[in-house]
């Protein structure tokens, strides 16, 4: 179990106002965790791969086509200002 000391240290760390209440509750908690984690730990993974994730992942994404190619003179038709053939947009300071 984590002791109270250690759970204001964290929360003073982590600018958190707990009262003692929540201390004890956390302690508890926390307390828990790690022993979830000590758990997994006696798990003999020897020859297991480590994986990013828990099912296969796979790339989704589609080939790049372009399905309709504007002209310059159609973009520049919608330009509230062109100048040389640019867009003309308000300075920024």
């Amino acid at each position: 179990m984590i002791s109270k000391e250690d759970v204001k240290h964290v929360a003073k760390l982590a600018r958190l106002e707990l009262t003692e209440e929540e201390t004890e509750k956390y302690s508890k908690q926390l307390g828990d965790i790690l022993k979830y984690v000590e758990q997994m730990n006696e798990v003999d993974t020897t020859g297991i791969e480590p994986m990013p994730h828990a099912i296969p992942v796979y790339n989704v994404m589609r080939e790049d086509v372009v399905k309709y190619e504007h002209t310059k003179e159609e973009m520049m038709s919608n330009a509230p200002f062109e100048e040389d053939g640019f867009f003309r947009v308000p300075k920024i300071n």
